[in-house]
């Protein structure tokens, strides 16, 4: 059975009025996401669309989007324009795609959290015994890069507040190899054109990976 989306103690729109109250959180319902992603249904579908939830709570949006690009690869699959290692790689490419923001760290271990645990139900239930640690691995690294804690109005990441927010490009190149650029989530905001979501100037750079040995060592000098 398909992980539910919206788990029950995730479904109201607020947690307590204390936090509303203090942070001004107010989670969005599923008819409302669904409705705004329509909007833009084609994008949601494309495997290496991008998109950043500035404000992503426990992950109402992206686990929708994140759920929208998988089955896109497993429609593939079932119609065999997909092996798996190429099912592996792009829905690997599809977690890279999505991008969170987050004031509040249980909502950011949430959203990782509930992200991951659909990514892997997904690939067991196509696969079973032939998934691969490694790519759950991978899709655990990106997701601990790409949910960030931290405060979009100042661009600064909340369990170190003298950090600027740092957001990385994976790109997928050749045969599965990925290049990471990192770039200052301030300077994004600053100078983003034409709905880009990164410039051509990171501030730094990493030589290609193979997607399956993502991971936190494989940058690590």
């Amino acid at each position: 059975m398909d992980a539910d989306l919206n788990p029950p103690q995730q479904r109201g729109q607020i947690k307590s009025k204390e936090r509303v109250s203090k942070h001004g959180e107010v989670f969005t319902a599923e008819r409302e996401v669904n409705a705004m992603l329509d909007l833009v249904k084609q994008e949601t579908e494309r495997i290496e669309s991008r998109f950043l939830e500035p404000a992503c709570g426990d992950g109402n949006f992206l686990i929708e989007i994140l759920r929208r690009k998988l089955a896109i690869c497993e429609q593939r699959v079932r119609n065999r324009q997909y092996t798996q290692l190429q099912y592996e790689k792009n829905a690997v490419w599809a977690v890279s795609s999505i991008y969170g923001i987050e004031l509040l760290r249980d909502n950011a271990e949430a959203c990782r959290r509930r992200l991951y645990d659909y990514f892997c139900e997904q690939y067991s239930r196509l696969f079973g015994e032939g998934c691969k640690p490694e790519c759950r691995k991978a899709v655990e690294f990106l997701l601990e890069r790409n949910i960030i804690m931290g405060d979009a109005l100042t661009y600064r990441r909340v369990d170190n507040p003298e950090e600027w927010i740092v957001v990385s490009e994976w790109s997928f190149i050749g045969e599965g190899k990925v290049v990471r650029r990192d770039y200052s989530f301030s300077y994004l905001v600053a100078t983003g054109q034409g709905g880009d979501l990164f410039s051509d100037t990171p501030y730094e750079s990493f030589p290609p990976v193979y997607f399956l040995d993502l991971n936190r060592e494989a940058y690590e000098s």
